[in-house]
């Protein structure tokens, strides 16, 4: 599918954005193995996430959709049942990794593919710790989906993360609920935490300190009424929007600023973004707000280190944000991006040179000189919804109209972007 974008005068009014895909994937699979129902309000309408929701479902759950709102009966830690057939993750890199750590429990073998993109991302990050555990898993190659999980009594590991990875860590505690005794990660760097809010929301025993998270195996679980905050993620896309193109003025409702995922907003407005977020609250322990946007003159920055792991989804969009900086933008310690949906520093870099924007690809980041105009042109998401959203963004400042080809792929995580961007762009 090819989308068209012309130029915007202004992004104005309110939006309102799907469920964090994040929360959304992870709700679903802990209310699987807790008692009882759970009810989710504004789960996320990506594809990534029904891929988990099909997966669960198609492990013996009941599982009820009604628009983003979605019901799982959850069985116990002990309820799960041999799939009749092999698990579809399709291009949800999170639903394999982390649905990963509760197989490797089950009494039975279960094999786990995707898409032909997902086919290519490594594996070996959850295959190690799980084998740990006592589990047995092949891959292709050793390291590539489909996965074939032998499931087995786990026993409780002490694991440290070799780089920073919430989606690996994930998967170890969900393997932790199952062992008899304490599952401990360490982290190098502290990553999204989504996972032991859910845990603690859910009932299970989990203490912190210092970057080492420690979980009792075997606790009752007990189904919740849940509700998911818009996901920040999607959001930043129309942050960026709006802070370049000029007179714009934009309101996001109900946006999750969770700590750990709000290093953006922190970022940009150390580099002069007028972001405003006049509410907040908490809800099933993630905080939630509203976030004003306003047109501002940004001075540019560096992405390294740990901000590189907190940013590391909104790299892409935040690309584009440093080609019309002041001082542009240098992205370091990247290297998770060259296995994401696609190789995103190569994918970025093509796709800014497309557009006539000077870019300069390293071996694990980027540089981005500010100060540039971006020409119309022709790009390619390359199967990837983050590469399709940012380029909207970038089309949005360009001199004429543009076209992405492969616009589709916005729907992994966000079917609404096309709409929704019309509707504030104009």
């Amino acid at each position: 599918m090819q989308q068209r974008i012309s130029p915007a005068s202004a992004l104005t009014g309110a939006i309102t954005l799907p469920g964090d895909k994040s929360i959304s994937h992870r709700y679903a699979m802990i209310s699987a193995i807790a008692d009882g129902e759970s009810r989710i309000h504004n789960y996320s309408t990506g594809a990534d996430c029904h891929s988990t929701l099909s997966c669960v479902r198609a492990l013996g759950i009941d599982v009820e959709v009604a628009g983003a709102e979605v019901v799982i009966r959850g069985k116990g830690l002990d309820g799960l049942r041999a799939p009749s057939g092999d698990l579809d993750a399709g291009n949800s890199g999170s639903t394999i990794r982390m649905l990963s750590g509760i197989l490797a429990a089950q009494p039975f073998l279960t094999r786990i593919f995707g898409d032909e993109s997902l086919s290519r991302r490594p594996m070996q990050r959850i295959m190690r710790p799980l084998a740990e555990m006592g589990a047995e898993i092949g891959a292709r190659e050793d390291k590539f989906p489909p996965l074939e999980i032998h499931g087995t009594r786990l026993r409780p590991i002490d694991y440290t993360l070799p780089v920073p990875s919430a989606q690996v860590k994930t998967c170890v505690l969900l393997a932790g609920l199952f062992a008899e005794g304490q599952t401990s990660v360490s982290e190098p760097v502290a990553s999204r935490d989504h996972t032991e809010i859910a845990l603690r929301e859910f009932g299970a025993d989990l203490k912190i300190a210092q970057r080492k998270i420690t979980l009792s195996g075997r606790p009752h679980l007990t189904g919740r009424e849940l509700m998911v905050p818009a996901d920040l993620s999607s959001a930043a896309f129309f942050i960026v929007a709006a802070l370049l193109v000029p007179g714009s003025q934009l309101t996001i409702r109900g946006v999750g600023l969770n700590p750990t995922r709000s290093a953006l907003l922190d970022f940009l407005t150390g580099m002069g973004a007028k972001i405003l977020i006049p509410t907040l609250e908490c809800w099933n322990g993630e905080l939630i707000g509203d976030i004003i946007v306003q047109h501002s003159e940004l001075k540019g920055g560096t992405v390294e280190g740990a901000l590189t792991a907190a940013l590391i989804d909104e790299i892409p969009v935040l690309a584009i944000l440093g080609a019309a900086t002041e001082e542009g933008l240098i992205v370091k310690d990247a290297g998770e991006l060259r296995v994401k949906e696609t190789d995103r520093i190569r994918t970025v870099v093509e796709n800014l040179r497309r557009l006539g924007v000077e870019a300069e690809e390293r071996a694990d980041g980027m540089v981005i000189p500010g100060r540039q105009k971006f020409r119309a042109g022709q790009f390619d998401s390359f199967g990837d919804h983050r590469i399709a959203m940012a380029f909207a963004v970038a089309a949005l400042l360009a001199d004429g109209p543009s076209v992405i080809e492969n616009a589709e792929a916005a729907s992994v995580s966000f079917p609404e972007f096309w709409s929704t961007l019309a509707r504030i762009a104009g």
